[in-house]
């Protein structure tokens, strides 16, 4: 991966229309179009519907959206990425497929034909994050900004997002229409703003043998999985508070859950990059994962209204600080990897996995308490496993197989058998040591 510039003294001030400066706009403007659909929802159709509704919808948002990630992304993301300004021209298109799809929406705002139009804005979304991550390499000096760069993205997120939701929420609620059209006005601008982003090729050529090797090497591999199981614990207590809080309590004291776990994404972004300068990026992640599992424990044991409020907001705050030590480790172990490539790559393994996570508390709501021990044993055996395994690579050993690879040996091994290519009982199995 080629980065911009790299040449300038330390002492010269920051250029004005810096590339990242141009994308952190950006990305400003996407966040405030996706808030401006949040609003309208929230206002005039989401919290009206009864809690069956709102589950066969999220339900069918969630299968519509994963489709995408689990077969398009694969076989078009490589491509893209080799054609000069691909994933710039990515970020446009989902913009103005938005602002198209806001309109749409504005004029079946009452009618079945919403939710088509919302789940066909909500895949625009995670496109537009994948391909952000992808363009993040190209917009800073050196690989010593990258990680920080990250971090100041998700950071403006949650400004953003704090700052405009509320009005928009209260568009919302006089007329559902009025805050999708502000949206769509919205998306407008980014698709200008992003025709000003570098034009850089992400990955000119196919992924070589050395790049392979280092994105599936035993730290990153751990620390991927370790994310993987972060990001599925987000979704399931997202959707878990959801349902929950409105049926014991109401949507203002979920909005006060969102609110905090906006909060703990925020701070976790602000103290990562100090935290990672003290400790060890596989102690980072390690101790993210304790904290999360420790809250979640706690909060079963102990419930209520405060606890989930401020379970919401811990889990939030190890996230962000996993992912930025999570970005380190790829940075730090696949040297000779494409950073653009490989980081949108796990993006859409990491939207997969919170998916995957937001399924079980849409089907059924669980007792407070029980979401809360579901979050605090994710938070424990992803935490266990992570760091026996980091404790095996350094003492070199194996590496122990994740379920998902036993599955598959095991899979392999009955169709060999079935086949007849494993050696009768008693016989001898060559000694590969000898090869």
């Amino acid at each position: 991966m080629v980065y911009r510039g790299g040449r300038r003294p330390r002492h010269q001030p920051v250029q004005k229309h810096s590339p990242f400066r141009r994308l952190a706009r950006t990305h400003a403007l996407m966040t405030m179009g996706d808030a401006a659909m949040y609003g309208a929802l929230a206002g005039s159709v989401l919290f009206s519907l009864s809690p069956d509704a709102q589950r066969d919808r999220v339900l069918l948002y969630l299968l519509v959206s994963v489709a995408p990630f689990a077969v398009v992304a694969p076989a078009i993301g490589p491509t893209v990425d080799r054609i000069p300004g691909g994933r710039r021209m990515v970020m446009q298109i989902t913009s103005i497929v938005r602002a198209l799809l806001y309109v749409m929406m504005a004029a079946h705002i009452d009618d079945v034909l919403l939710y088509p139009l919302v789940f066909g804005a909500m895949v625009m979304q995670k496109t537009y994050a994948v391909s952000k991550s992808a363009l993040v390499p190209s917009v800073v000096k050196s690989e010593a900004e990258l990680v920080e760069a990250n971090s100041k993205l998700s950071l403006i997120s949650g400004v953003v997002g704090i700052l405009v939701i509320g009005p928009l929420v209260g568009i919302g609620k006089l007329s559902g229409p009025a805050a999708l059209f502000t949206g769509t006005g919205i998306f407008l601008v980014p698709t200008f703003a992003a025709h000003r982003l570098p034009r850089d090729v992400v990955a000119a050529a196919p992924p070589r043998r050395e790049e392979r090797r280092e994105l599936r090497s035993a730290g990153i591999v751990l620390a991927t999985g370790a994310m993987a199981l972060i990001r599925a614990t987000i979704g399931f207590l997202t959707f878990h508070l959801f349902f929950w809080l409105r049926e014991e309590y109401g949507l203002v004291q979920f909005g006060l859950a969102a609110g905090a776990s906006t909060v703990g994404s925020m701070l976790g972004n602000l103290v990562a990059p100090t935290f990672r300068r003290v400790v060890r990026e596989e102690l980072m992640l390690t101790l993210a994962l304790a904290v999360i599992a420790g809250a979640g424990i706690f909060a079963a044991t102990s419930g209520g209204l405060i606890t989930a409020i401020l379970l919401a907001f811990v889990v939030n705050f190890g996230s962000a600080t996993g992912r930025l030590a999570f970005d380190a480790i790829v940075q730090r172990d696949a040297p000779d990897a494409n950073q653009g490539r490989a980081f949108a790559k796990f993006e859409t393994r990491f939207q997969l996995a919170w998916v995957l996570g937001c399924l079980p508390p849409v089907f059924f709501t669980l007792p407070g308490e029980i979401g809360f021990l579901v979050v605090g044993l994710i938070g424990a055996f992803a935490g266990a496993t992570y760091l026996l395994g980091w404790r095996a690579v350094r003492a070199g050993k194996p590496v122990p197989l994740s379920l998902t690879a036993r599955a598959r040996r095991g899979l392999a091994a009955e169709v060999a058998k079935r086949r007849g290519n494993t050696p009768e009982k008693g016989t001898q199995r060559p000694d590969r040591r000898r090869r």
